[in-house]
């Protein structure tokens, strides 16, 4: 397997100058509408009741990356698909996991906030994951592999920091002072400003695969059970956590699918970025790992909330807080 997925290796996609702006601009259009839907009062529940919100964030943010890491080293691919499948263990969560949850009649205001959290902390946070996971898997993988060395992990920090707070953290401030300062206006705006956000950046994302489809079509086959093990491990350890912690079943069904479904775009966007990545580094395993996650996400997502839709929560475990330990 190791020797077919070394092709992936050298794979240069075809992504133009033009065409990464406007994924740019397309993920921060529908960042700035997914802050649309953030309300004050989110916050101000979760500091009354924080636990699940805290084992969420612990499991999106802590857990799945450490499992990543421990995911590639068992199961030994090559550096890129590896340092691909930790990128996307690293970026925030996605926001249709927002309606996923619904549809699986999980807790949607802990999905909401939670997609919230995440997102903003990832201003932080994705750098700080990517780089502290990814130099722990080269200074792994140069001490036990057998393919000759790694260079280290060359990456511009702070233009990393720098994109995700513009591509993030701006959308989502805007809209949070557009929701709080113009609330009618709000009410008006953001469900088709949503609808066209998501449908601008779909179409974006098509185009750009449509511009590789020879490629992803050789190699998807190569990644597809990386990836549906990777999407395994963070939908079990986001249900798996929130039972250790006494959470109500909505709650843990948001959990798992909150865990679960991630922001393959930014992980794209970011890896296109010159700036952070070296025009002369080959980056088709980690670019074949995000694309194909932006769209098996989708399908395991809703694949589980249709199973969820068709169990009802029992009355005694549909409230939306982790029970407190006696």
């Amino acid at each position: 397997m190791n020797q077919s997925l070394e092709v992936l290796d050298h794979v240069r996609l075809n992504f133009s100058p033009a065409g990464l702006l406007f994924l740019n601009i397309a993920l921060a259009f529908v960042m700035f509408g997914v802050a649309l839907d953030i309300k004050l009062e989110h916050f101000t529940g979760l500091i009354k009741k924080p636990k699940p919100a805290i084992t969420g964030f612990v499991s999106q943010t802590f857990l799945l990356p450490a499992f990543t890491f421990l995911l590639v080293l068992l199961i030994n691919p090559t550096p890129t698909v590896a340092l691909g499948m930790i990128m996307v263990a690293a970026c925030p969560g996605g926001n249709i996991s927002n309606f996923i949850s619904s549809m699986a009649k999980g807790n949607v205001a802990l999905a909401v906030s939670l997609t919230a959290i995440s997102t903003l902390a990832a201003v932080f946070f994705t750098p700080f994951n990517f780089a502290f996971w990814g130099h722990r898997y080269i200074e792994f993988y140069n001490a036990h592999g057998s393919a000759g060395l790694l260079r280290p992990l060359e990456i511009d920090t702070f233009q990393m920091f720098q994109t995700v707070f513009i591509l993030l953290g701006i959308p989502v401030a805007a809209g949070l002072y557009i929701q709080h300062r113009f609330p009618d206006f709000t009410e008006k705006i953001k469900k088709p400003l949503n609808k066209a956000s998501m449908i601008f950046f779909i179409v974006m994302v098509v185009t750009m695969l449509a511009a590789n489809f020879s490629h992803f079509i050789a190699y998807v086959p190569l990644v597809f059970f990386f990836v549906l093990m990777q999407n395994g491990v963070a939908m079990v350890t986001g249900y798996s956590f929130g039972s250790l912690m006494k959470c109500s079943i909505k709650d843990r069904r948001t959990l798992a699918i909150e865990t679960g479904i991630h922001n393959s775009g930014l992980a794209l966007a970011l890896l296109f970025n010159p700036k952070i990545f070296p025009a002369d580094m080959e980056l088709g395993g980690m670019a074949v790992i995000a694309a194909w996650w932006g769209v098996w996400h989708i399908i395991s997502g809703m694949a589980i909330a249709s199973v969820w839709s068709r169990q009802p929560v029992g009355e005694t475990e549909s409230g939306g807080e982790c029970v407190e330990k006696q």
